[in-house]
């Protein structure tokens, strides 16, 4: 598929379905793009149509299927708006680090693809605003779906989910404790935590 130069070229890639429950649509609104009135159109679309089909079917659909409705807080962002996003401090990394995360139609500098979006699960949100530790749901992540990393943030306990040629398997949270929760090489990574996520469900 050639980069859409029309509205009605946008509307056919909005129409691409990447799952059984999410289209390619889903994934293109930017928050930046809509207020500075920047396109966020893919340059290479069956890149982006590739990498985003792995993201939604081996970790979005999973998680969705386990605890109900998941909400898309960002995720595809073209280089042109990740590249503004970032010299303007707009919570965007420099556009080599961005490759094969928010950037989906870019590959990362060892050449590999991926896909990133950050998200919601309102089932945990609520838990979380009763004081549910978001370690909980990291450790579910970690032992039960294929994910390249994971980033949690404090508002609602969003957090960047990404598919990744090479997966790292790695934790990271700006919520306390901070830092990184685990990594291959860390005595915590290997063996089960279920433990910390007694009451959750299971994968259907």
């Amino acid at each position: 598929m050639k980069k859409p130069k029309s509205m009605r070229g946008l509307e056919n890639l909005g129409r691409v379905r990447l799952s059984k429950s999410f289209f390619m649509r889903d994934f293109l609104h930017s928050e930046i793009a809509s207020f500075y009135g920047m396109s966020n159109i893919p340059d290479d679309p069956d890149l982006a149509i590739w990498a985003g089909r792995q993201l939604a079917t081996e970790l979005l659909e999973p998680l969705q299927e386990a605890f109900g409705p998941l909400r898309i807080r960002g995720a595809y962002r073209c280089a042109e708006v990740n590249a503004f996003g970032n010299i303007h401090n707009l919570n965007c990394a420099r556009n080599e680090r961005g490759a094969s995360r928010h950037i989906w139609d870019r590959r990362d500098k060892n050449g590999h693809a991926g896909a990133m979006a950050c998200i919601v699960i309102p089932w945990f949100a609520d838990r979380y605003e009763k004081g549910a530790d978001w370690r909980s749901l990291a450790w579910w992540i970690h032992d039960h779906l294929p994910y390249g990393s994971l980033y949690f943030y404090p508002k609602m306990a969003a957090f960047n989910i990404g598919w990744h040629e090479r997966p790292s398997h790695r934790i990271d949270s700006y919520i306390a404790p901070k830092g990184c929760l685990t990594k291959p090489g860390m005595a915590n990574h290997s063996g089960s935590h279920k433990d910390w996520y007694k009451g959750f469900p299971s994968i259907r």
